[in-house]
C-alpha cells in the first residue's frame, strides 16, 4: 500500500494485487468497494461476458489463489460461494462501472482510478531503481566477491524505495497455511530490535530460541513462559553457544501472547512456534511495555 492523505485509497491500494504481471482487483473486494452482493455483481459480468476479455478479467488458479490468501491474509471461505475468485484490471474495472450505476458504485469506482493512478505514478517514479536492483541481482551471481563489495549500495537503494513507500500497518493478518509468511514477519520484528525484545507466551519450545537468535549483538532478550524440563535443558545448550537468553517462569496462565520489540508492543493471536498454522493476527498495542510486564507479575 502507498502513502496516500485519502485514507479510502490508501485502503484500495492496499487491496491491488499484481498477477500475471497485471494489477488487479479482486471480485470480492469490488463487490465490498460497490456495495453489492458479490453474486449479483458476478450475474452482471455473466450477462455482459462479451465485455470482459482474458485482459479485463480472468479467474484465479488455486496456485494464485492460495499464493494471494498468504499475501493478504484472506481467510478461506466457510459455506456458500467457495468458487475461485475473478481478477478485474483497470479495464475491467472501467467496464464494470458501466453497469452498476448506484451512487455508492460511481463514488468508489473514483476512488478506484484513483489508486490505480497512485500504483503507476509509484512505479514510473522507482523505475530506474527497480531496474538498479535487477542489474545488481545478476552480477551478484557472476561475482561473489563483488556481492560483498555492493552490500552498501544495495542498503542505499532499498532505504530510497523505503523513503517513498508506506509504513507498516498497526495489524498484520495472516490465513490459515502461511506459516512461512508469519515465520518471516516475526522474524523481521525481532532483526528490528535494537534494545530489548520481550516474549510472553505460555507454550515455547526451541523454535523461538532459533527466532531470538537473529536478534542483533547487544540486544537483550527475555522470555516470560511456563517452561518445562525439556525446554529448561533446550536453554541451558542454547546459552553455551549463543549471546544468553533470559527465561522467567510466569506466576499464572496467560491467554494472550505478548512480543515487546523495544518500546513497542504486539499482540500475537497465536503462540510464535504456532503463528500461521491457522487464521491469527499480530496487532500492535497502543500500551507501554512497562504497563504489560507490571501485570504479569
Amino acid at each position: 500500500m502507498l502513502s496516500n492523505k485519502n485514507p479510502q485509497i490508501s485502503i484500495i491500494q492496499g487491496k491491488i494485487a499484481l498477477i500475471r504481471g497485471q494489477q488487479v482487483l479482486i471480485d470480492r473486494d469490488l463487490a465490498q468497494l460497490y456495495g453489492v452482493d458479490i453474486a449479483q455483481m458476478n450475474r452482471q459480468v455473466k450477462r455482459n461476458i462479451e465485455r470482459f476479455p482474458d485482459d479485463f478479467m480472468f479467474q484465479l488458479t488455486k496456485d494464485e489463489y492460495d499464493s494471494l490468501k498468504c499475501q493478504f491474509g484472506i481467510s478461506n471461505q466457510r459455506g456458500g460461494d467457495r468458487r475461485l475468485p475473478h481478477a478485474f484490471t483497470e479495464q475491467g474495472i472501467a467496464m464494470l462501472s458501466g453497469l452498476l450505476r448506484s451512487e455508492i458504485a460511481i463514488q468508489a469506482n473514483i476512488l478506484i482510478m484513483r489508486a490505480f493512478v497512485a500504483m503507476r505514478r509509484f512505479l514510473t517514479a522507482n523505475a530506474q531503481i527497480f531496474q538498479r536492483l535487477d542489474r545488481i541481482e545478476v552480477k551478484q551471481l557472476e561475482n561473489s566477491q563483488w556481492q560483498v563489495e555492493t552490500d552498501a549500495k544495495i542498503d542505499a537503494i532499498l532505504d530510497k524505495i523505503e523513503e517513498k513507500s508506506p509504513t507498516p500497518t498497526a495489524e498484520q493478518i495472516f490465513a490459515t497455511g502461511c506459516i512461512w509468511d508469519a515465520w518471516q514477519y516475526v522474524s523481521e520484528l525481532v532483526k528490528s530490535a535494537k534494545l530489548r525484545i520481550v516474549l510472553i507466551d505460555n507454550f515455547v519450545d526451541e523454535r523461538v530460541l532459533t527466532l531470538l537468535s537473529k536478534r542483533s549483538d547487544g540486544v537483550v532478550a527475555t522470555i516470560h513462559t511456563r517452561y518445562n524440563q525439556q525446554f529448561l535443558l533446550d536453554l541451558e545448550k542454547f546459552n553455551l553457544q549463543y549471546p544468553e537468553i533470559t527465561s522467567i517462569q510466569i506466576p499464572h496462565k496467560h491467554h494472550d501472547r505478548f512480543l515487546i520489540i523495544d518500546d513497542t508492543v504486539y499482540l500475537l493471536g497465536a503462540s510464535v512456534k504456532d503463528m500461521g498454522t491457522g487464521l491469527c493476527a499480530i496487532t500492535k498495542l497502543v500500551t507501554t511495555p512497562e504497563e504489560i510486564l507490571a501485570m504479569i507479575k
